[in-house]
């Protein structure tokens, strides 16, 4: 179990990247994994917090989740002979690093720049390239450096897509349960009310945080943080992701880049929380009270490729036990299903 040694969230608080550095321990050597947008926007900031606590840092930029970024960021780790790496931006950024660092074993350090997935703590990794479409195990932060003045002023839509990636929790815990009750496999209790309070968030706090304040956001960002921290706890990735999930990684695969990872997955939930017997109307209307996406038609996915998804869902990770291994559904009962919840 690897979990965050320090977690910093606040109002301004990436000037303070420096002092949090150093108040880790790490040495003088620090490599910077951004986007260009992120980069140009914190950069002299950084620099200059960076340099009055006397570290030496590299920014390489990156502009996707590939393995070919993730090499290449190991190559340049040791070409500088980097301590620490940090990951700054959204989540292909903090992905790219956290895989760096577990190649590299180097220490990881987060810092968000907006609020759009659960990955900010997670010890999991979304990288194309692969022979698999998941998560990958990868490295946990040592350090959580969140800075609400930043992440508040990312696009709204992105913010939507971390409410649809906390919400999934609700069923992604459930299918866990399941697990346990039908294949015997594992369950942490601990683990899955982590994941479980998280997701009740978006159900209890739509309302405020439909209103994009800075109070708002600061629930999502400490609700995906503390999600993350579940799967670290979990020594899995099994209360933050299920059917839901392996619903929006078959979309990756049959609908590439169209949608964001949570709006993909709040869709999945939806679809997937009706199996469950879960109140799909009360999640749906929580996702539309955030202004999360809630339908093909909004998504721009074809409604044959929804129902092709839900198909192709449990083929995706055989192993990992879900409601849709369970009712193996078959083409009629999918668009039925699908239909009933207002996805298509």
């Amino acid at each position: 179990m690897e979990l965050p040694r320090r977690i910093l969230i606040g109002y301004d608080v990436i000037t303070e990247l420096g002092s949090f550095i150093k108040d880790l321990g790490f040495g003088h050597k620090v490599l910077i994994i951004s986007g260009i947008n992120a980069k140009n926007l914190t950069e002299k900031i950084i620099n200059e917090s960076l340099s009055s606590y006397g570290l030496s840092y590299f920014w390489h930029t990156i502009d996707s989740a590939t393995i070919d970024c993730v090499n290449q960021v190991v190559d340049v780790a040791k070409n500088h002979q980097s301590e620490l790496l940090i990951g700054l931006g959204g989540g292909k950024s903090i992905d790219v690093a956290k895989l760096s660092a577990y190649y590299a074993n180097l220490a990881f350090i987060s810092v968000p720049t907006s609020a759009s997935h659960d990955g900010i703590s997670s010890p999991f990794a979304s990288i194309k390239g692969m022979n698999k479409p998941f998560s990958l195990m990868a490295k946990s932060p040592v350090g959580v450096l969140a800075d609400i003045a930043l992440i508040a002023n990312a696009p709204r839509r992105l913010l939507a897509s971390g409410c649809g990636d906390l919400i999934a929790k609700m069923t992604a815990v459930k299918d866990w349960e399941l697990a346990r009750d039908e294949k015997g496999e594992y369950f942490g209790n601990y683990a899955a009310s982590l994941a479980r309070l998280s997701a009740n968030l978006i159900i209890e706090e739509s309302e405020k945080i439909s209103k994009g304040d800075k109070d708002g956001v600061r629930d999502v960002v400490e609700a995906l943080i503390s999600a993350g921290v579940a799967a670290c706890i979990a020594g899995s990735s099994r209360p933050c992701s299920g059917s839901e999930h392996l619903f929006s990684h078959a979309l990756d695969i049959l609908a590439p880049n169209i949608g964001l990872h949570g709006e993909k997955c709040g869709i999945g939930t939806i679809i997937m929380a009706k199996l469950h017997n879960l109140e799909w109307e009360k999640i749906a209307t929580s996702l539309k009270k955030v202004h999360a996406l809630t339908n093909a038609f909004e998504i721009g996915i074809d409604p044959d490729q929804i129902v092709d998804a839900i198909l192709l869902a449990p083929k995706i990770r055989p192993e990992r036990y879900t409601i849709l291994h369970k009712l193996k559904l078959d083409r009629e009962s999918a668009k039925n299903l699908a239909k009933s919840v207002n996805i298509i």
